[in-house]
């Protein structure tokens, strides 16, 4: 299954392992190590972590990052519509 990973994808990977949780210029790092968009990038990572091949290439990071992804999508869920404040 490891093998199911290309470059890329380890790159994404290791880029949001190594990543300093709060750091300022990650967009400009991504697109400079990278060569491409922010926007690009999150798409292509919220693929990747649904992938097993990405579960079992680093299990510890694919699941802290899906424990974020659901924690905000429920935070949004639960949102009262209209709501300004």
């Amino acid at each position: 299954m490891l093998g199911d990973l290309t470059e890329r994808d380890r790159a994404i990977l290791s880029m949001e392992t190594a990543w300093p949780r709060h750091s300022g210029a990650k967009e400009e790092v991504i697109r400079a190590q990278l060569g491409m968009s922010a926007a690009r990038y999150y798409q292509l990572l919220g693929r990747l972590i649904e992938s097993e091949s990405a579960l079992e290439y680093d299990p510890m990071l694919v699941r802290r990052l899906r424990r974020i992804r659901d924690s905000r999508a429920y935070t949004r869920s639960t949102r009262t519509p209209g709501f300004v404040g």
